[in-house]
């Protein structure tokens, strides 16, 4: 088996962000699709070791940032480089919240989408978080 055919899979980059009570935080992911039109919903996958996936756990509720893909890689290595543990990846980034509270990047920002979890699948080292699109 060649595992290599992997690599043809066409991805984005995307921050997926969301809220944990008066805290928020984001990170880069590169899997996030549509799953249905009606009602639309999205689906992430985030590594439960992240921040952000014990964020969502809690709130039900994520956001997500479509980059353009021109985004500077500073700007991509500030969301996924490093840890919300270890410091507040909003500093100084342009952001806003709406429906659901999780953080909009507006940024090097195609799109962004708001939702509400309607269900996980355990994926092994990720969770798949499906969710009602509430805003976009």
């Amino acid at each position: 088996m060649d595992l290599k055919a992997l690599y043809n899979i066409s991805y984005g980059i995307y921050i997926v962000s969301s809220k944990k009570e008066d805290r928020i935080n984001g990170q880069i992911a590169n899997t996030v699709f549509q799953t249905t039109s009606e009602p639309a919903t999205i689906a992430v996958c985030i590594n439960k070791k992240n921040l952000t996936h014990e964020f969502i756990t809690k709130s039900k509720v994520f956001a997500v940032s479509v980059l353009e893909q021109e985004t500077d890689m500073k700007f991509i290595g500030r969301f996924g480089f490093k840890s919300g543990r270890d410091e507040d990846k909003f500093k100084g980034v342009n952001y806003k919240i709406r429906v659901t509270g999780s953080p909009i990047i507006m940024e090097n920002t195609l799109a962004y989408m708001e939702a509400e979890v309607l269900m996980e699948m355990d994926a092994g080292t990720h969770t798949l978080f499906v969710g009602k699109v509430v805003e976009a």
